[in-house]
């Protein structure tokens, strides 16, 4: 029979991987916990070299002694007066005076600017220069012209004065009745600019129609804080045994 060969304690397997776990786990703890160190060590060393020193405010205090006196509130001297070298002129033209009631007339009037630059320019007799004052004419504002068909606004005009319209006397004797659809021009003043006939039942009211939207007054309609001229529609209703 041949010769068994000696049995030898030989760890492998299961043993060995024992082994290299627990030496490489150590290993692995140790690089990691030397890598977040440094990491935690650069950002707050960013930190620190990037935080700016808070300024250092230096505070002074005084004995009650060293203070000085306060300033004086029964001091009435009156501050210097403070002389103007140019003398003013006085106008010679529309100047008010105070006078009794008894003298008051009332056909009294002020002059105008066309009247004050007939007069001349207005000035000091005794003053040194020579310039001379000019009066321009009164400004004219002159219309822009019928508004868009659409104006964006803050506040719908509302009329204030809408007098109804008279009903034609041949309509109301054929017994005819209908409705006319008018659109206003209203200014920047609220006053009835211009009107047109945006639809009619019958002819025979339109003339009427227009007649009463020209006499119509309405507040101005108002946009960024100021009167825009704008259309609005106004139905004029012609009905018998009605006034409107």
């Amino acid at each position: 029979m041949p010769a068994k060969a000696p049995v030898t304690d030989v760890k492998y397997g299961a043993y060995e991987l024992r082994g290299l776990y627990q030496k490489y786990a150590i290993r692995a703890l140790i690089f990691a916990s030397i890598i977040h160190f440094i990491g935690i060590g650069v950002y707050y060393g960013a930190v620190y070299l990037t935080t700016e020193d808070e300024p250092v405010y230096s505070v002074r205090f005084m004995k009650y002694s060293e203070l000085g006196p306060p300033p004086s509130i029964t001091n009435t001297q009156a501050a210097p007066a403070v002389s103007v070298s140019a003398s003013a002129a006085k106008p010679t033209v529309g100047t008010p005076v105070p006078v009794p009631d008894a003298e008051i007339s009332p056909e009294a009037t002020i002059a105008s600017q066309t009247e004050l630059q007939q007069i001349g320019p207005v000035g000091d007799p005794n003053a040194s220069g020579t310039g001379t004052v000019a009066i321009q004419n009164d400004v004219k504002i002159e219309d822009d012209g019928p508004p868009p068909d659409f104006v964006p606004v803050e506040k719908q005009p509302v009329p204030v004065k809408n007098p109804p319209p008279l009903y034609p006397e041949i309509a109301r004797r054929a017994g005819v009745e209908g409705t006319v659809w008018v659109k206003i021009w209203v200014d920047k003043e609220g006053k009835a600019k211009k009107a047109q006939i945006l639809k009619s039942d019958a002819e025979l009211f339109n003339q009427a129609a227009i007649e009463a939207a020209m006499q119509w007054v309405f507040t101005p309609a108002v946009m960024n804080n100021g009167p825009v001229a704008v259309w609005v529609s106004i139905p004029f209703k012609f009905k018998l045994n009605q006034s409107r």
